[in-house]
């Protein structure tokens, strides 16, 4: 078990995410990131399945009330046991009661914890990852007891010393192609959606990110349609929409660009002001 000390800005627990559900309007959700999700249970030897916690802009503090072995990626937010730095990107053995937190965040926007055989929360429709109206909370929070599996046997597993490839965090060009509606767009729009830099705004979260500066177009709503996470809508205004893990099923904004599945990775790493590009894939 896990005593959670602090929980930091925006941390859940999250998966791969919650599939075959959405013909009834329930969210993908899973974790932002799957890339640092996938290598931090692969670090430990987990199943790709098992459940992490993401923490965002700021890291909790954590309490192990039992031995586990651990592994953070993502994101560099000075991750420490015991006060004392210990590396990203590899396992760590943990004793009843050490104390994990996390300082100053130094690259990146969210980070991943993984514990061996994964987090133990509640399964809902398939899947732990914590969702608005779909779990009981969206968020774990101060005095929290979250489950783990006793591993008082805890060994560094085979699986070490796996080079994690962090160069998507400097990108800044979002690989996408065209969507649906993008061919309403003229030459001339298409072009400037293509060669035109934006900056993540303010308004960014697990739903949806909103870029910055609007983009001039004449385009009228659509007929509500399937959207995913990674498909990006342009507005009535000219805002630019990139709908994220916990966007909804459906919507009624043309659906200019998708992208692809590294570059929702990429975006996830990025926060207000940061700059990004959109190239159409080969």
């Amino acid at each position: 078990m896990i005593k959670v000390l602090k929980a930091g800005f925006y941390s859940t627990i999250q998966d791969l995410g919650r599939f075959g559900q959405r013909a009834y309007g329930v969210p993908v959700s899973g974790a932002m990131d799957a890339y640092s999700n996938e290598f931090a249970n692969e670090l430990l030897g987990n199943d790709k399945t098992n459940a992490v916690l993401e923490m965002t802009m700021s890291g909790a503090e954590l309490q192990f009330l039992i031995p586990t072995t651990i592994a953070v990626t993502g994101a560099n937010m000075n991750p420490k046991l015991n006060t004392k730095p210990i590396p990203m990107f590899k396992s760590v053995i943990l004793r009843s009661n050490d104390i994990l937190s996390f300082g100053n965040l130094e690259s990146g926007f969210r980070t991943y914890l993984s514990v061996k055989s994964g987090f133990l929360t509640e399964t809902i429709l398939g899947s732990r990852s914590m969702t608005n109206n779909i779990t009981e909370t969206a968020r774990i929070q101060k005095d929290d007891i979250l489950q783990i599996s006793n591993a008082s046997d805890a060994v560094r597993p085979k699986h070490a010393k796996l080079k994690f490839n962090a160069s998507y965090f400097e990108d800044y060009v979002l690989e996408v192609t065209k969507g649906p509606e993008f061919c309403k767009l003229s030459y001339a729009q298409q072009e400037s959606l293509l060669n035109q830099e934006y900056k993540v705004s303010k308004f960014n979260n697990r739903m949806a990110y909103q870029l910055l500066p609007l983009f001039h177009n004449d385009l009228d709503s659509i007929l509500t349609a399937p959207v995913l996470p990674g498909t990006v809508q342009l507005t009535p205004s000219g805002q630019l929409i990139v709908l994220m893990r916990d966007c909804q099923t459906t919507g009624g904004y043309p659906r200019i660009l998708q992208l692809t599945e590294q570059s929702i990775n990429t975006l996830s790493q990025k926060f207000t002001e940061n700059s990004l590009k959109f190239r159409l894939k080969n």
